[in-house]
């Protein structure tokens, strides 16, 4: 769910980006059905959630989480991280958010046929309510966790999620993963 970070981390390699953020719909070994760069992007992906996942200060922010969100902590903090990175993008990148945002959108575009049926359904509705750019702010990450906790099937609380994001604001703002930093 922390699609700019991902989509940050595959570097300027446009298979790797796209094959990047595809990879939460592919299971498995069916990344060796996509070409090459593509799959390098899985892997990358793959990898990147599992160096986050173990890394004790993400450790730390889903623990904060865990009593109201439980299961989904893991989730939440990645949309928060995927926040802070937005809102604190141009020390992150040369290019405005937007400018960047509005190039991904077109790189989707172009590469629409190599995207699983799942993300083909999906983009149209990230790019007009334009998600990656509304992650900058508190109102935007509070709009796209209460999308995510309609569509999910279990009993969940991302839907008043934002309560935590405001209340540990400045703990996990200043705890974004020092790999994500220049």
């Amino acid at each position: 769910m922390n699609f700019l970070a991902h989509i940050y981390l595959s570097g300027e390699d446009q298979g790797i980006t796209i094959g990047n953020f595809i990879a939460d719909g592919i299971k498995g070994k069916k990344y060796l059905s996509y070409s090459e760069d593509l799959q390098k992007g899985i892997l990358l992906h793959r990898s990147i959630d599992s160096f986050t996942d173990q890394h004790p200060i993400v450790r730390q922010s889903t623990k904060r989480l865990h009593e109201n969100h439980g299961h989904y902590s893991g989730v939440i903090v990645d949309v928060f991280y995927d926040h802070f990175l937005a809102k604190n993008w141009e020390h992150y990148h040369h290019k405005p958010l937007n400018e960047y945002v509005s190039e991904f959108y077109k790189l989707l575009e172009t590469n629409f046929e190599v995207l699983p049926l799942k993300i083909q359904n999906m983009m149209p509705i990230m790019i007009s309510n334009n998600w990656l750019l509304s992650y900058a702010t508190i109102t935007g990450i509070n709009t796209i966790l209460k999308q995510m906790s309609r569509r999910v099937k279990h009993t969940n609380n991302m839907d008043i999620a934002c309560v935590d994001l405001e209340k540990y604001y400045k703990d996990l703002n200043r705890t974004l993963p020092s790999s994500l930093k220049n």
